[in-house]
């Protein structure tokens, strides 16, 4: 935030359990006061599972805000304290699509909707995958099914709207943008 916005307080309108909305009070640099509401987020996880260099893992999976299925990367919400984004990362890979990895890279950090909300992802790159049990966490990963995608094919999915998740959008570009450079 720019030194020149001064925060005033918060008033917690609401604590579900994931988020938290609160109205914010701040004053702007030319001493105006204005409110805005804040869904506070605890943070995610988002993980682009590579297979030998060329196919990411991908879950497809139901969203109750929309109302349908999304072909999205595995990814979860950081919901145990004190727990590091990356074993929050590989916690979420074992569970949601039964892998390991043996190489794991940050690749971004980035906010999803921050003109309402302060969650924070963390994006990671993991490769050298072995298969291990999965343990679905909840209804929705109980009935979500994984496939893999070709890194190739990613700009024509998006294009064609199969792929319409952002953070699913930004981790397979990123993980593209990283393997060819590098491979």
């Amino acid at each position: 935030m720019s030194a020149a916005f001064r925060p005033l307080g918060e008033e917690e309108l609401y604590r579900g359990s994931l988020v938290t909305l609160a109205r914010a009070g701040f004053e702007a640099p030319d001493g105006r006061r204005f409110s805005r509401e804040i869904v506070h987020h605890p943070g995610a996880v988002v993980v682009v599972a590579v297979e030998g260099g060329d196919s990411a893992w991908l879950v497809r999976q139901f969203r109750a805000p929309i109302g349908a299925e999304l072909l999205e990367l595995p990814a979860g919400k950081r919901d145990v304290d004190g727990e590091a984004p990356l074993d929050t990362a590989r916690r979420e890979l074992e569970e949601e699509v039964g892998m390991r990895a043996a190489r794991w890279r940050e690749l971004a950090r980035f906010y999803n909707s921050p003109g309402y909300c302060d969650e924070l992802s963390y994006l990671f790159l993991a490769e050298g995958l072995s298969p291990c049990h999965a343990s679905p966490q909840g209804v929705e990963e109980a009935h979500m099914a994984t496939e893999t995608v070709a890194l190739a094919e990613v700009p024509r999915l998006v294009a064609e709207g199969a792929i319409t998740d952002a953070k699913t959008i930004l981790g397979l570009c990123l993980a593209r943008s990283v393997l060819t450079s590098t491979g």
